[in-house]
């Protein structure tokens, strides 16, 4: 599969940003200026770098169509989603359930639509390169 790969670079890049933006936003933003207000100041950070990640996955991965460009980006979301329910469970003790319900509160939501974003991201890039050819 031509997109597992790039799916898996793109993945690592910014998951590794967001657990360091994350653990910044956990122990110093939170406490600061509320849980709401440190996902809103964390996210235009990762949307920011994961479109610049998702342009350069793109130009260098020879991606026949658009259906690959968004197979690559689903892939990197679901290993980050898989990733992020793995890092609740492991290192905050929480169930898979308190996970997913954590999601319709709104930091988990925003944080959610990010990650959709950041899945559709690559697609977006696709797209874009063709119209510049």
């Amino acid at each position: 599969m031509i997109a597992l790969r790039p799916a898996l670079a793109y993945f690592a890049a910014v998951f590794a940003l967001g657990f360091v933006l994350g653990t910044v936003r956990t122990l110093w933003l939170a406490p600061a200026i509320g849980p709401t207000g440190a996902v809103l100041a964390e996210l235009p950070v990762m949307l920011a770098a994961s479109w610049w990640l998702a342009r350069r996955i793109v130009a260098r991965t020879a991606l026949p169509d658009a259906g690959a460009a968004l197979a690559l980006g689903l892939i990197a979301l679901a290993l980050l989603l898989m990733a992020e329910l793995a890092l609740a469970v492991a290192a905050f003790g929480e169930t898979p359930g308190a996970w997913l319900a954590s999601l319709a509160r709104p930091p988990g939501a925003l944080g959610l639509a990010g990650q959709v974003l950041f899945g559709l991201l690559p697609a977006l890039a696709w797209r874009r390169q063709q119209g510049r050819r």
